[in-house]
C-alpha cells in the first residue's frame, strides 16, 4: 500500500536549508523548479530521503499551515564519531544544541540544529562495557 517514505522539513529558504544537508554529505536528487529559487528540494544519504518545503508554496499550494521554525522533528544522523561530527559541523555554523554526552550507557549523542532550528541528533555507538 505504502512506499519510499521520506520526512518533509518546511523552510522559509528552501536553498539555504538544502545546501546546510548538503554539507552533511546528502546529494540533491529533486527540485522544483528545475531553474530558478525552488519551492521543494528532495536529498538522499544512504538511501533515506528528505525533503526541503518552502512554507509559502505549502500554504498557497496545498492550503496548510506549516510551523516554520522550532523543534517539531529531529533527524539523526548516524556517525562513527560524534565528537569529531559535532565540532565539525559547530565549527561550520550549526547551532549547538547539546555537547556530546553518553545516553544509556551505549550511545554517543550530541545535538545541533539546521538553519530552520530543526534539531539534528548525532549519535554513534559506543563499545560494550
Amino acid at each position: 500500500m505504502f512506499r519510499t517514505p521520506q520526512v518533509i522539513l518546511f523552510s522559509e529558504d528552501v536553498t539555504r536549508a538544502a545546501a546546510f544537508y548538503a554539507r552533511l554529505g546528502f546529494t540533491e536528487t529533486f527540485r522544483v523548479p528545475a531553474e530558478g529559487e525552488p519551492i521543494h528540494v528532495d536529498l538522499t544519504l544512504d538511501g533515506y530521503r528528505i525533503g526541503i518545503a518552502s512554507v509559502d508554496s505549502t500554504r498557497d499550494d496545498h492550503g496548510l499551515a506549516p510551523v516554520p521554525s522550532g523543534q517539531r522533528a529531529a533527524v539523526v544522523l548516524w556517525t562513527d564519531d560524534t565528537t569529531a561530527a559535532y565540532e565539525k559541523v559547530t565549527a561550520d555554523g550549526a547551532p549547538a544544541l547539546a555537547a556530546p554526552h553518553t545516553w544509556l550507557d551505549r550511545l554517543l549523542i550530541a545535538w545541533i540544529a539546521d538553519p530552520d532550528g530543526n534539531p539534528i541528533q548525532l549519535v554513534q555507538h559506543l563499545p560494550a562495557r
